[in-house]
């Protein structure tokens, strides 16, 4: 039987294989050829089922947190990753975003060092021009370590695990939203009722933390409460990480199903296989993993490793 980890995991994972091998492809191509289902090869010449970056930082996360939460920890399972040593589908990291890449490379000469202190500076590093949608796509198991905390202290947290690959203010806020929205579902909130709330609940840490004004601007569309009613040409789906956001918002309360979701996701084009990760990890919770198409979850590779995760955080401390 699948728990809400399993639900998660395997709903982030599903999506971000399935947007793999259309990645980079335009809105326009995909309209005359749209995915409809499993895929493989394509932009990355990568069997069916095969995920990418999204997954494995996201399984490096929820690996290191069975142990408990240790930002050095979780910082030497992202150089792991990257050295092609953990979680990977095929031996290999075939996928990584420009700033994950730098920015691993700078956690491995930190650790070189054995200056675990600078982890937690790394958010005093932040820069406007790297809100690329990195930790935003793995952020979700960090939910089971903060979710009983008052808000300050979740932004805190999370500000300092985002701030690994993606310091900047910006890209932990868009954690935070996303993060209250999972909030929401796993608490059985309908789709809208959790957006709505994690709204309210977004507003109050923009108080809380005074957040300045231009900060607050980027994030004005998904506070907006008729933003799902937009028309598709006016959701962005590249990897900026208020796009990703975005995108996976109007994606998942636009759909009836995981299914929908996820091939509207995909069927925007660009950063297909985070986009669905993304909203894959919400409409996993949601519609729970028994509700993603059979076919869907065969495909997906490793998946006996994958389940062995989701049972060890699962009988972790953070679920007590």
């Amino acid at each position: 039987m699948s728990s809400i980890i399993h639900d998660t995991l395997f709903g982030l994972a599903i999506g971000d294989a399935l947007g793999v091998p259309v990645e980079f492809k335009y809105r326009s191509e995909l309209a005359e050829n749209p995915v409809t289902g499993i895929r493989g090869y394509g932009t990355y010449n990568q069997p069916p089922g095969t995920w990418s970056d999204d997954s494995s930082l996201t399984f490096c996360l929820a690996d290191s947190l069975c142990s408990g939460y240790n930002l050095t920890d979780i910082a030497f399972k992202f150089v792991a990753w990257r050295k092609a040593e953990i979680w990977t589908p095929h031996g290999e990291v075939f996928d990584i975003g420009m700033t994950t890449h730098r920015s691993i490379g700078i956690l491995e000469e930190i650790l070189r060092k054995g200056d675990a202190q600078a982890l937690h500076l790394l958010s005093l590093e932040g820069d406007e021009y790297s809100n690329g949608n990195g930790s935003l796509m793995r952020i979700l198991p960090l939910y089971f370590v903060i979710k009983d905390s008052p808000l300050t202290e979740q932004f805190e947290t999370i500000w300092a695990v985002s701030a690994l690959t993606h310091p900047h203010v910006r890209s932990a806020l868009a954690c935070f939203f996303y993060l209250r929205i999972y909030h929401y579902l796993v608490n059985k909130s309908q789709p809208l009722a959790a957006v709505e709330n994690a709204r309210s609940d977004f507003r109050k840490l923009l108080e809380l933390q005074d957040i300045v004004p231009a900060e607050r601007a980027e994030f004005s569309r998904v506070l907006n409460t008729r933003f799902h009613r937009l028309p598709a040409e006016e959701i962005a789906s590249d990897g900026y990480v208020i796009n990703s956001l975005e995108a996976s918002v109007w994606c998942f309360l636009r759909s009836q199903s995981y299914e929908q979701a996820i091939l509207t996701a995909i069927n925007l084009g660009e950063d297909t296989d985070t986009t669905a990760a993304i909203v894959g990890g919400l409409a996993g919770v949601y519609y729970g993993l028994e509700a993603i198409p059979q076919a869907w979850r065969e495909a997906l590779v490793k998946t006996d490793e994958i389940w062995e995760l989701c049972n060890a955080f699962s009988q972790s401390s953070l679920m007590e």
